[in-house]
């Protein structure tokens, strides 16, 4: 669910019209709904309910400090992979003992800056990682909780560039060395093992490769208490899916996901922490853009934006589907024609998609796209000089700018010419 509704035929976040915001901010421009965010943490909080839990925001999903704040006010932990969030999630007045430090190249840097500010807990993915977090925490005289990500070896069934948790991908402890790698932060100074951790992948649509994750999670818990380590906590991961398309078979609700963990681990006497990032913002934004030119080609007619594959990179990146739809809602049965909806990027991968049936529009028209809210923003550039767009948020009847659209010169005097040239 969504608050992003027809109004007497204008489509609107919340109570505000979307073209009032595109009259004050210009397109195109990404615009979230404070209701939906809010919205969507609860049902995770109310699926857990029962269980000690921390419910950690994914904030690489969407990284604005605005909603970083909105989340963090209802108590939301965050899940961070840089140095960078970790600094974004302080100022927006997240306590460091509610963020997770996930990611498979934490710097000595990093790990010294999150130590000495405070920390929940590193996620360690390798060796090499335990033995730099080991020294740092030495010479700070401090300790680091860890959690170690084991890899379960699951195939999430997801598209390949975000699956994250089969035996050939990147991340983590393979889990048939989880209790020889245990072992070894034992051992070394400066480490305190709090729980284990586990992530399989982004955009799941079914609970199957979870519960075949979490089964064997299960099972390591049991061996590793049973090797004498004080396994506290279970760090699940995020990953649960969101219908991109409205007319596909929806993805597993929170409530279902929340049944699935209690079934399986609810006999552990464990804290659970779960990291969902695009199940909460996803669907809690839009991207909102306005039509330059309807152009007639061969064969095949364009709708031409001025949103392009820098604002918006999940179509070129993933093939993602987004659902598009004119602000001014068309009249009931229009006809409809097939477009490819495109960018202004000197690029044939500035493509938002191809074929799509539209109802008739002119230029000047809005058009919004969908569950934009997740990997929106956060992945945009600055690709052919073009201004990284306005984001919006939306409370009730009113809207603030939470990020405004650079200006040519702020892009520009960036760079820096050196005095021989």
């Amino acid at each position: 669910m969504d608050h992003f509704l027809y109004r007497d035929g204008i489509l609107h976040a919340e109570d505000v019209p979307l073209p009032g915001i595109a009259a004050e901010v210009g397109t195109p421009f990404y615009v979230y709904s404070t209701a939906t965010l809010t919205r969507h943490y609860t049902l995770f909080k109310e699926a857990l309910e029962g269980l000690p839990n921390l419910v950690c925001y994914a904030m690489k999903s969407n990284s604005n400090q605005a909603v970083i704040k909105v989340l963090a006010d209802l108590g939301a932990g965050m899940d961070v992979v840089s140095g960078g969030e970790y600094l974004r999630a302080r100022a927006a007045g997240v306590p460091g003992a509610r963020i997770v430090f996930s990611g498979i190249g934490k710097t000595a840097e990093e790990m010294r800056l999150t130590l000495e500010g405070g920390i929940r807990q590193f996620n360690v993915e390798s060796e090499p990682e335990l033995e730099v977090l080991s020294q740092v925490a030495v010479s700070l005289g401090k300790t680091a909780p860890i959690t170690i990500r084991v890899n379960p070896d699951v195939d999430a069934r997801t598209h390949a560039k975000i699956a994250t948790g089969k035996s050939e991908n990147k991340f983590g402890i393979p889990i048939a060395r989880a209790r020889e790698v245990y072992a070894l932060a034992a051992r070394l100074p400066g480490l305190q093992i709090v729980g284990i951790d586990v992530h399989i992948g982004s955009q799941l649509t079914d609970l199957a490769p979870f519960e075949a994750a979490y089964l064997k999670t299960v099972e390591l818990t049991r061996m590793l208490r049973a090797d004498g380590h004080d396994i506290r906590r279970l760090d699940l991961g995020g990953g649960l899916g969101i219908p991109y398309e409205r007319s596909n078979t929806a993805p597993p609700l929170p409530t279902e996901y929340g049944a699935l963990i209690k079934r399986i681990t609810g006999d552990l006497d464990v804290e659970v922490e779960i990291e969902p990032g695009r199940l909460i913002s996803g669907n809690a934004g839009l991207m909102v853009a306005g039509l330059i030119y309807v152009k007639h080609g061969e064969g095949r007619d364009f709708l031409i934006l001025d949103a392009a594959m820098n604002d918006l990179i999940r179509p070129a990146m993933y093939d993602a589907h987004h659902d598009i739809i004119p602000v001014i809602e068309p009249e009931p049965g229009v006809e409809q024609a097939p477009y490819d909806i495109v960018g202004p990027v000197c690029e044939s991968g500035d493509t938002f998609t191809k074929q799509r049936h539209m109802p008739p529009l002119d230029a000047g028209d809005l058009l919004a796209f969908r569950s934009a809210g997740a990997y929106g923003a956060v992945m945009s550039s600055e690709y052919n000089t073009r201004p990284l767009i306005p984001e919006v948020l939306v409370k009730g009847d009113h809207f603030a700018v939470i990020r405004p659209r650079p200006t040519f010169d702020d892009i520009i005097n960036r760079d820096i010419v050196p005095e021989w040239l």
